[in-house]
């Protein structure tokens, strides 16, 4: 397995194709957008909170010769999001790969959840991704190459854990939403796919406690962490691999069978 893919000025021609990354700011973010660029896509950094550094990202990139654009949208909100992504699409021309990595995930115990907090979580993870879903798969569907795109869920969403009631409601509706999408998509594009990716412990805490780390790990076959290159790496074969649609693939070095 490599390092994170990173784009070295020169050495990828650019290919004419577009990435949206939503929550591409963040560490699994900021690598898929980097993993992009490697592959020569010109590349728009969805941010919220994060848009300084969103800003930052797509200025380094764009002194690296990829072309790059920092955008901003509360996914919470459905006009913003939509006009987020029509943005992206006037200033490229196109758009052919959406990968969803902005989430929300909030710790609390299952009595103090209010039904607030439960639609915090989905209105973003779940709802928000729809929407962006939506409205560039609109694009896609309109090109003849297509495109492609890419969900993140969770691998526990099967054996969800304590103390995030609200959270993984949100993301066991995305494989379905997945599925949905891959199939509504090819019936007006066949070239259109949608995937998802499970990812498992690829960004731990730094400050995590030894005992609790050393637990996580054992709980997978691989008996390591991961990163978020791991990731990075699964986007691109699910982007790039034009016979493979409507397909959840965990990257959790096995801890959803352990």
């Amino acid at each position: 397995m490599s390092e994170p893919l990173e784009f070295i000025p020169g050495s990828v021609a650019q290919s004419g194709r577009v990435a949206l990354v939503t929550g591409g700011a963040g560490k699994v973010g900021a690598t898929v957008v980097r993993a992009l660029a490697s592959r020569g896509y010109a590349v728009a950094i969805h941010a919220h909170g994060s848009l300084l550094q969103a800003r930052e990202l797509a200025a380094q990139l764009d002194a690296a010769g990829v072309p790059s654009l920092a955008v901003t949208a509360n996914l919470r909100d459905e006009g913003p999001v939509r006009a987020m992504v029509q943005r992206v699409a006037d200033h490229f021309g196109r758009i052919d790969a959406l990968v969803t990595c902005a989430a929300i995930w909030q710790a609390g115990q299952l009595e103090a959840v209010t039904a607030e907090d439960l639609r915090a979580h989905f209105d973003i993870n779940c709802v928000g991704t729809f929407v962006a879903a939506q409205e560039a798969g609109a694009f896609m569907v309109r090109q003849p190459e297509g495109g492609g795109i890419v969900t993140l869920g969770d691998w526990a969403v099967s054996r969800p854990y304590s103390d995030y009631a609200a959270y993984f409601p949100s993301k066991g509706a995305i494989p379905a939403l997945t599925r949905t999408l891959a199939v509504e998509f090819a019936a007006r594009n066949p070239r259109v796919r949608v995937n998802c990716v499970l990812p498992g412990p690829v960004t731990l805490p730094p400050d995590m406690e030894p005992e609790a780390r050393a637990a996580v790990l054992a709980g997978t076959l691989v008996n390591r962490e991961g990163t978020p290159a791991h990731v990075a790496h699964a986007v691109l074969f699910l982007l790039e691999n034009d016979f493979v649609t409507g397909v959840c693939l965990p990257v959790d070095g096995g801890r959803t069978i352990a």
